[in-house]
């Protein structure tokens, strides 16, 4: 089964630039509900006020780091089993120890194309249960996503 592709995304970058290369990669995936913010704070202010399916955020941005959106995502109760996805240039195996204590779901070294981002999205969603058409349902209950994200068609 594959997901339903108008799930809620949030990309998080302080680079306009590889937030429009990130959106364009999730529309060859066929997802359209795809918003952005330019920081770890932005996103956390969005994140509290929309639910979202997957949020994919660079490491190296001020005020607040990826790291540290990473951290407070866990650490809020309402926002803690959002799956997420870090982004980042840097291979600093401490960064990505640190990001795998702090409860990342994956990790992605820029750049990347949309054959990586599908198989970094699907292994998210794949380590919580598969694929699965109820998405929406799963949303709506606060639940994890079940996923297996496909090529766009049409």
């Amino acid at each position: 089964m594959a997901i339903d592709r108008s799930i809620p995304l949030l990309v998080v970058d302080d680079n306009a630039t590889t937030i429009r290369i990130v959106r364009k990669l999730l529309w060859q995936l066929g997802f359209i509900n795809v918003d952005d913010a330019c920081d770890g704070a932005a996103a956390l202010a969005k994140m509290r006020d929309k639910r979202y399916g997957l949020v994919i955020s660079d490491w190296n941005m001020a005020p607040m780091s990826g790291h540290e959106l990473l951290r407070a995502v866990r650490g809020d109760p309402g926002l803690a089993r959002t799956p997420f996805i870090m982004v980042t240039a840097e291979s600093k195996i401490e960064n990505v120890v640190a990001a795998n204590k702090a409860g990342v779901d994956n990790y992605i070294l820029k750049p990347f194309d949309a054959k990586t981002l599908k198989a970094k999205i699907n292994a998210v969603f794949a380590a919580q249960g598969g694929a699965g058409a109820v998405a929406r349902r799963h949303l709506a209950e606060g639940k994890d996503l079940p996923v297996s994200v496909g090529e766009k068609t049409g």
